[in-house]
Order: structure tokens, then C-alpha cells, then sequence
């Protein structure tokens, strides 16, 4: 403490953040974050006492996030409805989470809703679905070299980026990435229906999808990997009875005995497995 007119002085809790961050961060930096509750009193008396001291602008940017609440109440340990970012990953997989949060605006509060989070699992799924469908098509070393290639000249892309520049509208960017999915996803309905050969235009809108969702910092993981991890049944599935069933399916559709075909296919759908045929062949995937 120190000595003054008025009695003993100690620093408060203004002080303590002007202190970390000019020292951590230098006397002027870019972007200071908090949640909406500090805005007044404490965000403006930590910006007038450091300007005061340091002289010129403190931080350029102040962001002020709204609230989590959950199931439409506050979060609190005494509700017991406290959620920690590593028990929602126990749940929850960390693309989904990351996902859920960046489809609100960080200044509007969010409703941590189980029904909400797993409403937009189909969305991620149908992105890392469209992936897979490529690589049956182009092969996983093609789609690897797309992904390291920066497309530059898509208006999509642009209007991405606009969204984010635009009070970070992390929601908006995200209706593009996925108006962008349907149409390459269309694309590649084509495509497998050998009505179209044109695949040009169709890597270009992949290179956008994959550098939007870097951005975001989602579609990670190779799609069987996500998959798995998503489904952990996956793993215990017996993939080569699997393969055998849609090969003896295939040999019964070419031998027209159309009832035995439908009877593996039904069989294979009560265990929870989705053929979909293509002119390119029969592939399956899980009935998520």
C-alpha cells in the first residue's frame, strides 16, 4: 500500500489489468476483449487510467461478448449447471462446439442448448461427407493438394472475409461456407452421374470451402477419423462383412434377383448402415 491524504492506497482491480496488459502487450495493442458486464465501470476506467499514464490510445478495439447461459438460465456451480470447455468435449466433438459458438455474434448471448448443438451436427457432417464423396472421385492425394493451393479470385471467398470484416458476423460467413457446400455438392451429383466432366470450377470452390473453414478452424480431421470420432461405433463395426453384404448385394442386382438385393440392403439398414448407389458403384455410410 502507500500512503495519501485520504488514507492507505492499494491497487484495485483497474489497475491490476492495465498493469498485465502493458506488460504483456506493450503500451498500445489491438484488440481488448471482455464480457458485456465490464464494459462500465471497469473497461472504462482501466482505458482513462492507462491512458493517463502512457499517453496516446490504449487498445484500438474493444469487444464485449455477450452471455452463456444454459437451458435459458445462468450458468452457476450452485444451479449445478456449470459447463467446463473440457467436459463439453467429453460430449461434444470440439468442431461441433467450435461451430455452435461461432453460429451466434459474439455480442449476443448464447443459449447452451443440447438440441441446438446437435441440430448443427448435420451441417458438419454434410461437410466432411462432401469430402469423402471427392475423394472417392479424385483420390485423397488430389484432394490434399487443393487443400494447400489459396484460390484468390472467388467472389465467394469475398464475401466471406466481408462478413468477418464486418463486426466479425461470424454467422453470415458461415451461410456462405455452406452455400458454397450445396453448390459443389450439387456439382458432384453430377459428376458422379457422369452428366458432367468438368472439375475446374468445381477444385476452385473446394479451395474456397477449405480455406473458409481454416479459418474458422474447422474441418480438421481426414473424414473417416471424424467420423469415427463422432460415431465411436464406427470402430466396432465388422467393415469386411460389411463389404462382403454390398458385394454379394451387387452380384444379386446383376443377376436381377432384386428380393435378395433388397433384403441385404434392409439388413445392413438395421444396422445402421446407408448404401447409396451411383453409376460409379455402391458406397455406405453411417445412418447419422
Amino acid at each position: 500500500y502507500w500512503e495519501s491524504p485520504w488514507g492507505r492506497g492499494r491497487p484495485g482491480w483497474h489497475m491490476e489489468c492495465s498493469v498485465m496488459s502493458t506488460k504483456y502487450l506493450g503500451k498500445s495493442f489491438d484488440i481488448h476483449g471482455g464480457g458485456e458486464d465490464l464494459l462500465f465501470p471497469h473497461h472504462e476506467n482501466e482505458r482513462a487510467q492507462s491512458i493517463c499514464a502512457q499517453g496516446g490510445e490504449f487498445a484500438r478495439y474493444w469487444v464485449h461478448n455477450g452471455f452463456v447461459t444454459m437451458e435459458g438460465e445462468k450458468m452457476s456451480k450452485s444451479l449445478g449447471n456449470f459447463l467446463t470447455i473440457r467436459d463439453a468435449i467429453k460430449e461434444y466433438h470440439p468442431e461441433l462446439l467450435r461451430l455452435f459458438l461461432l453460429s451466434k455474434h459474439y455480442r449476443s448471448p448464447i443459449d447452451f442448448r443440447r438440441d441446438s448443438v446437435i441440430a448443427l451436427q448435420s451441417a458438419l457432417i454434410r461437410l466432411y461427407r462432401m469430402i469423402e464423396r471427392l475423394e472417392r472421385l479424385w483420390g485423397k492425394d488430389r484432394i490434399k493438394q487443393i487443400k494447400e493451393e489459396k484460390e484468390e479470385n472467388d467472389s465467394d471467398l469475398s464475401r466471406f472475409l466481408n462478413y468477418l470484416k464486418d463486426d466479425i458476423n461470424t454467422a453470415g460467413a458461415i451461410g456462405v461456407l455452406f452455400d458454397k457446400v450445396r453448390a459443389l455438392n450439387r456439382s458432384i451429383d453430377r459428376l458422379e452421374k457422369e452428366e458432367d466432366s468438368g472439375t475446374e470450377d468445381m477444385e476452385r470452390g473446394l479451395s474456397s470451402i477449405f480455406q473458409m473453414a481454416d479459418i474458422l478452424g474447422i474441418l480438421n480431421e481426414e473424414p473417416k477419423e471424424f467420423f469415427e470420432r463422432l460415431h465411436p461405433e464406427l470402430a466396432s463395426l465388422d467393415m469386411e462383412k460389411i463389404e462382403r453384404m454390398i458385394a454379394e448385394r451387387a452380384d444379386a442386382r446383376a443377376k436381377k434377383d432384386f428380393q435378395k438385393a433388397d433384403a441385404i440392403r434392409d439388413e445392413l439398414r438395421s444396422m445402421g448402415i446407408i448404401l447409396e448407389d451411383s453409376p460409379r458403384g455402391t458406397v455406405w455410410r453411417l445412418d447419422v
